[in-house]
Formats: C-alpha cells, sequence, structure tokens
C-alpha cells in the first residue's frame, strides 16, 4: 500500500497546488490513499466545508486538522456529519465530530488515520496524546485493521519524536505537522513505524511560514499587532510517500517529495 501524506494545505495557493500536482503525483508513486492536513487551508486559518469537499474532489481522501481547526464556526456540523475528515482526537469530550477514522481503499484493505493534538507550547489544554494515542490504536486494532497512520500536530519537534518512539511498531507511520517546515529525518523506526518530525507546508514559500513576510518582520521588529495575509510566490507542494506492508502493518519505506507549482492564478479567492 503506497500512501501520500500532504503536509499543511495553506490558502489559495496550497489548494491549487493539491489540484494541480495531485493527479500526477498518484500516476508517479502508485497512490493507493492521500492523506492531507488541511487545517490551514482557508485564508491560512481554518478550514470551511465548501474548501473542505473541494480537497476531496482533487482526490484526497481524508483530512486531519489541527489547532485551527474552530477558526471556522461553520465547520462545526460538517465535522459532526463527515466520516473522511477528523481533528485531533485528545480534545475533551463533547468536542464537535472524531479524533480518528477507518478508510476502506478500492482493493478492499482498511486504513485507521489518527490526529492528534501536541500540548508543548499550544494554547489549547487538550488530554494527553500518548494515552489517548494508545487507546485509540487498541480500538482499531480491535476492528482488525492493521495499517494505521498518525498525524501529530505539535510545535516542538521533541514531543513528536517522543510520540514516534512511544508508539513504534504499533501503528505504520507517525507524520508531524504544525511547524510547515519539512524535516530531513524520515526514517524507519526500529520496530517498523515511518517517522518524520513535519511534514512540510503545501503553499508559498516566499514567506514566513505561509504569511508575507513583511508584516511578520514588522511584528517582531515592533511587537505590534499586524494583520497577515497569506503570500502567493513560490508555491511548493510537500509531504511524503510511505510503502506499507499490508500483511503486517508495518513501513517498508518512507520518502520525501517536494513539487513545485509553476501556473498559478494569483487572483484573489473568497476563503483565501
Amino acid at each position: 500500500m503506497n500512501i501520500l501524506c500532504i503536509g499543511d494545505i495553506v490558502g489559495k495557493s496550497g489548494r491549487e497546488a493539491v489540484r494541480q500536482l495531485l493527479p500526477g503525483i498518484k500516476e508517479e508513486f502508485k497512490i493507493d490513499v492521500v492523506i492531507a492536513n488541511a487545517e490551514n487551508c482557508a485564508g491560512g486559518m481554518g478550514v470551511t466545508s465548501r474548501l473542505a469537499r473541494n480537497l476531496f474532489s482533487y482526490g484526497c481522501d481524508i483530512l486531519t486538522l489541527g489547532d485551527h481547526v474552530w477558526d471556522k464556526d461553520e465547520i462545526k456540523e460538517f465535522l459532526n456529519g463527515s466520516d473522511n475528515i477528523i481533528r485531533p482526537a485528545n480534545f475533551p469530550e463533547g468536542a464537535p465530530g472524531r479524533g480518528s477514522c477507518i478508510f476502506q481503499l478500492r482493493s478492499g484493505e482498511k486504513i485507521a488515520v489518527v490526529n492528534l493534538l501536541g500540548r508543548v507550547f499550544m494554547r489549547y489544554n487538550v488530554t494527553c496524546p500518548f494515552l489517548e494515542l494508545r487507546n485509540l490504536v487498541k480500538v482499531v486494532k480491535e476492528q482488525n485493521v492493521r495499517t494505521v497512520i498518525v498525524d501529530m500536530h505539535a510545535e516542538a519537534t521533541s514531543e513528536k519524536v517522543a510520540i514516534g518512539h512511544f508508539i513504534d511498531g504499533e501503528v505504520s507511520a507517525v507524520v508531524g505537522t504544525h511547524t510547515h517546515i519539512q524535516t530531513a529525518d524520515e526514517k524507519i523506526l526500529p520496530k517498523g513505524t515511518a517517522y518524520i518530525t513535519d511534514l512540510g507546508m503545501t503553499g508559498p514559500y516566499d514567506s514566513v511560514i505561509g504569511q508575507e513576510k513583511e508584516a511578520i518582520i514588522r511584528r517582531f521588529l515592533t511587537s505590534l499587532p499586524e494583520k497577515f495575509h497569506v503570500a502567493t510566490e513560490n508555491v511548493i507542494l510537500h509531504g511524503v510517500v510511505i510503502a506499507v506492508d499490508e500483511a503486517s502493518g508495518k513501513a517498508r519505506s518512507i520518502g520525501r517529495i517536494q513539487k513545485k507549482l509553476t501556473n498559478y492564478d494569483h487572483s484573489p479567492e473568497e476563503g483565501g
């Protein structure tokens, strides 16, 4: 099973990169299932039901989220009604939506995806991602699902690395999101779990993690509030392709990808 994990989709340019580049990537790497983090796809902050549907129509199978999940209020109802878009599982009980899903491929094979939020340097008081993950993996395995992918949406690299080693051998892969810069530490951990600290961003790299750099620099220089806007130049899709042995659920390989978008319409669009 070949699994494509796409890093945080930022704004219109990130969505357009997925629309234009995903078909070619799926063909080149013989992708069976596509998992994408969509928490920044609406103007750089949050996701709307319309944009989520668009990403599904572009070829994404499962969407994960993160700390910006609640930025667009109307997404709450959509989360309750959709099986293939998930928010971090360790939000308190009663939060809209679900933190994991099971997706069936055309081959009949099933894959489980779990979304978690880190606690170090993050704004939400969520429950322990380590314990939440262990409980969810147990539930998934009871349903005879062997392939499990974890999106660990966290700020601290140490927390992501620790999660990888904590669950090594029990899931197929742990991929980090949130920091928007692709790391070069992709590996297969000792017990068979593929790991990378951050998938990187799908969006404009002539920026500061997706936002126009001038406003960010002014904020650092003055400490005064600034209105941020999603940048538009040097749009790149970042992610990894993971090959998983379907019988064991162990990862066979993990490789980074970077694909540049060469044809981008810079005209503004509602939803950024």
